[in-house]
């Protein structure tokens, strides 16, 4: 159920056509879940400031159940602002990700929770 969320102010003409499928591919390998569960959603030319600028920017959410930690959180920053910067020219001083780490009663899916 990993879900990762970014708002950004950059065009959606700017997002590499596979930023989607390849950024999932990092959610997955770096929470060690299954893709088949990882959500990946862009929300592209959003009206957003960082520092009083309107330069590129972003504000990210990670949700997962499990996974998450002080220790982990650094190895998962480490991996989506280096991947984003990348792929989206947004630097790190620019986006923070807030990280979630949801109870398995929390989350829906195909008719129940992943608590059963």
């Amino acid at each position: 159920m990993p879900t990762l969320t970014i708002n950004t102010n950059i065009p959606k003409s700017s997002i590499p056509n596979d930023f989607l499928k390849t950024t999932a591919n990092i959610v997955a390998d770096s929470l060690g879940k299954p893709l088949s569960y990882v959500v990946v959603h862009i929300s592209p030319d959003q009206m957003l400031s960082f520092g009083g600028t309107d330069e590129p920017c972003a504000i990210a959410n990670l949700y997962s159940i499990g996974g998450l930690s002080p220790r982990e959180n650094k190895k998962h920053s480490a991996a989506l602002f280096e991947h984003i910067e990348k792929e989206l020219g947004i630097k790190g001083n620019r986006m923070y990700i807030n990280y979630f780490d949801m109870p398995a009663t929390n989350v829906g899916y195909s008719g129940k929770t992943f608590a059963g």
